[in-house]
């Protein structure tokens, strides 16, 4: 599948049947792994196998929602992927950053004396890690080793980030974007879970939509502002700046569902267990989105006191 991520595109689970199983054929009750089940919307079933006919085949935006009525567990789940599987690896991939994101904040100072070099050493560190991002996303398989380094170099990026705002120009704006990034993780999947975020094909192209013409917007902001100087457009300052942050913040809160969506997916076609690892990188980079708008944001109000 195409990437729900917004900055890197990135594999799914749903490899060449669709978008995270938007038009595929969801599992039936009775296990993705080891009962009767499509060939064609599971990527991961094995030769052979039947499935009764799909209700929902005929129209794509009206699957059998996995929250309601749900597939149940397979009955072998040996080397397939579990939500265990996500947590304890997501877990592996934000702690590591955030190891490193606490070293790069102690042992990279940003008085006016240093602030040059921790700056270029940030700098660096955030290319490596977006091209380590790149290539991870158009590998065939997860490469733990590869995303973790991506994660130990993204969090050196935002530690000395972090800290500059932090420092010089919103006291306390760092603790603020890791406090609402986080309550922006924990609403989304209480909505998710109750049912009051559908993810379909229809959502999945509106914020695919939104995204692109939010890094666009981007991109020519920062254009503006190299070779114009100033702010740019002023997307990033102002009353347009809050603007822009939040509807950053929301677009995060949508790839969050959709990245939801996808744990979900994997988990009900008996997914190999080594993909929890793209799980993880595609929750790590979310919330990397959604804490550096928060960051921008708080940055914006706070600087304009």
């Amino acid at each position: 599948m195409r990437s729900s991520n917004p900055v890197f595109s990135r594999r799914g689970f749903s490899r060449d049947n669709g978008y995270a199983g938007f038009g595929t054929q969801q599992p039936q009750a009775g296990g993705p792994a080891g009962g009767t089940q499509t060939q064609q919307g599971n990527p991961y079933a094995s030769a052979g196998q039947q499935a009764p006919a799909n209700p929902y085949a005929t129209n794509p935006y009206a699957q059998q929602d996995l929250q309601h009525g749900a597939p149940q567990a397979p009955v072998t789940t040996a080397g397939r992927m579990t939500m265990d599987d996500v947590v304890l690896r997501t877990a592996t991939t934000l702690g590591t950053l955030l190891v490193t994101a606490a070293l790069a904040w102690a042992l990279l100072p940003v008085d006016d004396a240093n602030i040059g070099k921790s700056y270029g050493i940030a700098i660096g560190a955030g290319l490596v890690a977006m091209v380590l991002g790149l290539v991870q996303a158009f590998k065939r398989k997860a490469s733990p080793a590869l995303i973790l380094t991506y994660a130990a170099l993204e969090g050196v990026f935002l530690g000395v980030v972090s800290s500059v705002v932090d420092n010089r120009i919103a006291d306390g704006a760092a603790m603020q974007a890791v406090i609402g990034t986080m309550a922006v993780f924990a609403g989304v999947l209480i909505a998710y879970k109750a049912g009051w975020i559908r993810v379909n094909r229809r959502f999945y192209g509106f914020v695919m939509a939104a995204a692109m013409g939010f890094l666009l917007l981007t991109a020519v902001n920062l254009l503006f502002m190299v070779f114009g100087g100033g702010d740019g457009l002023g997307f990033r300052s102002g009353g347009l700046g809050i603007i822009f942050g939040i509807v950053g913040i929301l677009l995060g809160a949508c790839f969050l569902a959709l990245d939801f969506k996808q744990v979900e997916d994997g988990i009900a076609y008996g997914a190999p267990k080594e993909e929890a690892w793209l799980a993880a990188f595609g929750l790590t980079m979310t919330l990397v989105w959604i804490y550096m708008e928060f960051l921008r944001l708080i940055a914006i109000l706070q600087g304009n006191d």
